[in-house]
């Protein structure tokens, strides 16, 4: 079974944002999705969970610069977007 992907309001208007400025991003994070919806923990995606005031919040890399960071509830087996953006601008929680 497959991970389905949900998006919140929020990362919908950082995305639109985000791909304006960086267009070029846009076939990396659709093969990043397709990647996510099939096994979020291949080792090539970087997943991993986030400490402190972000705790229960996961990463994943779109490049070495630019992180999404969501929600990945494994028994519902979703994945919620929560944020997309630089490494500093995602983990300082904007």
């Amino acid at each position: 079974m497959m991970y389905t992907i949900q998006t919140t309001d929020q990362f919908l208007r950082q995305a639109k944002k985000f791909f304006k400025k960086h267009r070029d991003l846009k076939a990396r994070f659709g093969k990043l999705v397709t990647a996510l919806t099939r096994d979020p923990f291949q080792p090539t995606l970087e997943l991993h969970p986030l400490t402190g005031k972000l705790e229960g919040i996961w990463a994943v890399s779109l490049t070495y610069k630019y992180r999404v960071t969501l929600t990945l509830m494994i028994m519902e087996k979703e994945i919620i977007f929560l944020d997309i953006g630089s490494h500093d601008e995602v983990y300082a929680g904007k």
